[in-house]
């Protein structure tokens, strides 16, 4: 059975309906940092339901009621950088585009909640890094992002923190990307000036 986009729901989590889900998400986000080999920040049951009560996380429910899928946002430095994180799609259901539509979701919840905000995130997964590109992320340095210290320490749990720590925060097997809203916002005529020019 092939499964299309309009088999899911994708909406603002309400803490009311969906805290049910919670345990399925964390144990899913744990075990897909393992199959991968790859570091992740763990996430406890209760701070994925404190993210649903406080209007910051994403789901996706398959129309028969199953869990399909999450991303919860935070934002860092009194509200100057944003983020959108612990994305899972769940084993069942990858390969649908269910990915994209939650980061489209979670970027639009999160340029609401912090419209001032730079959004940000770190990954070592090329299929969130290519959604990122198109919500108009890029890859930047680690210096370029938040230096506020409670994000950091959200990596102490990490496989590779000991990467981090040993090169004083500037270097991990993720990749970090920003977008910049002002960047948006500015005109793109630096290539028409060099076309008047020559």
């Amino acid at each position: 059975m092939r499964l299309e986009l309009s088999d899911f729901i994708v909406t603002v989590a309400d803490a009311a309906l969906h805290r049910e889900f919670a345990q399925a998400i964390c144990d899913e986000m744990a075990a897909s940092a393992k199959a991968r080999g790859t570091g992740i920040a763990k996430r406890t049951v209760e701070y994925l339901q404190l993210k649903m009560e406080e209007g910051k996380a994403v789901i996706a429910l398959h129309n028969d009621g199953r869990v399909a899928g999450f991303c919860y946002i935070e934002s860092w430095g009194h509200h100057r950088f944003a983020a959108n994180s612990g994305l899972i799609v769940m084993p069942a259901f990858r390969g649908t585009g269910l990915a994209k539509a939650i980061k489209q979701v979670a970027f639009n919840l999160s340029r609401k909640k912090y419209p001032e905000a730079k959004l940000f995130g770190l990954t070592t997964n090329l299929a969130v890094m290519r959604i990122n590109s198109s919500l108009g992320y890029k890859p930047v340095t680690f210096s370029e992002l938040t230096d506020d210290k409670d994000f950091w320490k959200g990596c102490q749990s990490c496989v590779n923190y000991d990467i981090l720590t040993r090169t004083n925060q500037s270097h991990c097997l993720c990749t970090g990307m920003l977008y910049d809203p002002k960047d948006q916002e500015k005109p793109l005529i630096k290539d028409i000036e060099l076309m008047s020019h020559s």
